[in-house]
């Protein structure tokens, strides 16, 4: 049995960044960034109204409120650019400010004098206009040149709108990985609506694992479940790598029970096993291989949190290694109070990231951390990782706190009074 911090080692030296691919910017979505993204051009691209009014040469004078001027041309969003000579220009929010013309004052803060057909030809001013006013300048959003976005960045919905308002149709992005799930156990019942017979239970492991695996960002190109049979189990992972799966991640039968095939299947087919047990809790049976064709295998345990903590702490870390992202970083929070930790363990507790009256961030470690558990992971907004020799990690000791999955950010809770 190893340590976690060796575990994670040999699975990070195990895994090969992936290849670039360019995508059109509307299929980028959460996709990785292989290089840095400079624009090509200023935002906004010319100098505009940022308000609907009237604009004005001011050269760097202040206007007095009284000042008359007579309305030159109007200017709406999408006119093409004009000359603006002398006097007023109408013009509306958006529009390109006409060449010579500097300063934009509310309609509201303008008195109109006479009109033509509907269309303002004398203004005064109703108060004192400063230079400038009301005016976007051409690049003070974003300049030509300038750097945008970085290597390494996952394009949110915020970074997707900056890169189409500066035309960016295609980003070079890292490959997804491709990953299969498989989940073990001839007492599995796949559909969510079917009747258990004595001794079943349903597969929840697989669609939390799926789910988990999309939100990290990878690719789930095969599922499926298989009963504790050998022949069966090769079929299963057979079509998995067909399928291209670059990662494979099963639940059960990694123990050291009857039915725990898994292992000597694995090394029956040429794999090479890393690791096999970690000192953790909850999952220590945890397996990490390498198959003859290079793709990675975890092989989790198969009670709910085991295999959650496996997919959180095991395979996210390698995904991001795959992904090309740098490490994951954490927060550190004093406990709400005592926990009771394993000798010798790290301890992966299911806890609530609160903050108090005055505005004081803690971790709550749940009650009922035992590894077949599900409602503690519907109450956790946040993961307390442990270490040590194991006793009593007092209230207000430091501990680390991570997110459901290293894309999450910890969600914050009220302390409960």
């Amino acid at each position: 049995m190893i340590s976690y911090s060796e575990a994670l080692q040999l699975m990070l030296a195990a895994a090969t960044p992936l290849p670039a691919e360019r995508l059109p910017l509307e299929s980028a979505g959460s996709r990785t960034l292989v290089s840095d993204i400079y624009s090509d051009q200023s935002l906004p691209p010319f100098d505009n109204s940022a308000m609907d009014g009237f604009a004005l040469h001011a050269g760097g004078e202040t206007f007095e409120a009284g000042r008359e001027f007579g309305v030159q041309g109007w200017q709406a969003a999408g006119d093409a650019g004009a000359e603006g000579g002398e006097g007023a220009w109408e013009i509306m929010t958006g529009a390109r400010m006409p060449v010579g013309l500097d300063t934009v004052v509310p309609v509201e803060s303008v008195e109109i004098l006479t009109s033509e057909g509907g269309r303002p030809t004398r203004i005064s001013l109703k108060s004192a206009v400063k230079p400038g006013q009301n005016v976007r300048l051409r690049g003070e959003d974003v300049s030509d040149g300038e750097r945008v976005l970085q290597a390494g960045q996952v394009l949110d919905i915020n970074a997707c709108t900056l890169l189409h308002a500066i035309g960016m149709g295609e980003v070079p992005v890292v490959a997804r990985p491709r990953a299969a799930v498989i989940a073990t156990g001839k007492e599995l019942v796949t559909e969510a609506a079917q009747a258990l017979e004595s001794g079943q239970i349903r597969d929840s492991n697989r669609p939390y694992l799926v789910g988990r695996l999309q939100a990290a960002g990878a690719e789930v190109v095969w599922q499926g479940t298989v009963g504790d049979d050998v022949a069966a189990f090769n079929a299963v992972l057979d079509e998995a790598l067909d399928a291209g799966a670059q990662l494979l991640i099963s639940t059960g039968a990694v123990s050291a029970g009857r039915y725990d095939f898994v292992p000597d299947a694995l090394l029956a087919r040429g794999a090479i096993i890393i690791f096999h047990k970690v000192a953790i809790r909850p999952g220590k049976p945890l397996l990490f291989a390498v198959l003859p064709n290079g793709a990675l295998y975890f092989g989790l345990p198969g009670n709910p949190v085991s295999a959650a903590v496996g997919q959180r702490f095991f395979v996210e870390p390698v995904l991001r290694r795959l992904l090309g992202l740098a490490p994951e970083s954490v927060l550190t929070l004093p406990l709400q109070a005592d926990v009771r930790t394993p000798p010798g363990l790290r301890f992966h507790a299911r806890a609530r990231v609160e903050v108090d009256a005055q505005g004081r961030l803690s971790a709550r470690v749940l009650a009922g951390q035992e590894s077949f558990r599900l409602m503690s992971m519907l109450q956790a907004n946040a993961w307390v990782v442990l270490e040590g020799e194991g006793g009593l990690a007092p209230a207000g000791t430091p501990v680390r706190v991570q997110g459901w999955g290293h894309h999450d950010p910890v969600q914050l809770a009220s302390q409960e009074p």
